[in-house]
């Protein structure tokens, strides 16, 4: 089972118009924009090799 997190960040203001400006024309909420591009940003960095997990546990998740 995917079990889902949360936590927050601060970004400065302009950051965060820009998202809001972005989630609208796609019809999301902001949140789910972000949570996108964390998602989207972690796997370009597996990618590059810049980032590779420890292992994985029983369920597929990374440790």
């Amino acid at each position: 089972m995917i079990v889902s997190k949360k936590f927050s960040i601060t970004v400065p203001d302009e950051v965060f118009t820009l998202m809001e400006e972005w989630a609208e024309k796609q019809g999301r909420p902001t949140a789910n924009l972000a949570a996108y591009l964390v998602e989207a940003g972690l796997r370009a960095a597996m990618d590059k090799q810049e980032f590779v997990p420890k292992k994985k546990s029983k369920d597929g998740s990374h440790q």
